[in-house]
């Protein structure tokens, strides 16, 4: 099946740097869609819409995409999360679980943030993730987010395999389709984009 490309975004979603895109139905209200960007410029209405960060347990900050999003929301958002209570010492948010803050100087209003699993220590780093994409679509809609964007949660240094992370996003977000109407994975890397697109062929019906 053949996926659209370059495909124009809305007037009112903020995305720099697009290169491509494909679009997949959900459900008969609600569209994926993927493509590559820079996360952090991201939005759709900027009132009902929501970035995930893959943060670290602390939600502090850190790096790659979690540095890079909290750079851009300024410094309101460390101290947003500074204000999570901790779950136990140095613990705000544990692996699979997900937490929401505002998005401060971000596009977008919120963020969603998440702990994935590293693959090569965590006991059953499938589970984890599973539980990192639902915990993060539970927040949202328990917060009337309507548009989300996810960023390919561990498969930076985190080293979750690309093939089977792209299976479980997609296959949890396919159980929430009628409670958003846009679901997004925002990707920079080319070889993370092709995965994903190839793996929402397989799941989805093209849009």
């Amino acid at each position: 099946m053949e996926s659209k490309t370059d495909f124009p975004c809305s007037a009112h979603c903020l995305i720099s740097s697009m290169a491509s895109g494909a679009v997949f139905s959900l459900s008969d209200s609600s569209l994926l869609k993927i493509i590559q960007g820079d996360i952090t410029e991201w939005s759709v209405d900027a009132s009902s819409d929501a970035i995930v960060n893959t943060a670290n347990k602390r939600m502090l900050g850190g790096g790659g995409v979690d540095g890079a999003i909290h750079r851009a929301a300024g410094p309101q958002l460390r101290a947003a999360c500074f204000d999570v209570p901790e779950v136990r010492p140095g613990v705000r948010c544990p692996t699979g679980e997900a937490r929401i803050t505002l998005g401060f100087n971000l596009h977008a209003s919120h963020v969603i943030h998440t702990v994935g699993p590293v693959y090569d220590s965590d006991v059953n780093p499938r589970e984890s993730l599973t539980s990192s994409y639902t915990n993060c679509l539970i927040v949202a809609k328990e917060n009337n987010i309507k548009y989300i964007a996810f960023p390919a949660i561990s498969c930076g240094v985190n080293g979750y395999p690309k093939d089977e992370a792209a299976m479980i996003a997609i296959s949890i977000i396919k159980e929430f389709a009628n409670d958003f109407k846009e679901v997004y994975f925002v990707l920079s890397e080319d070889d993370i984009y092709n995965v994903w697109v190839n793996k929402a062929n397989e799941l989805l019906q093209e849009a």
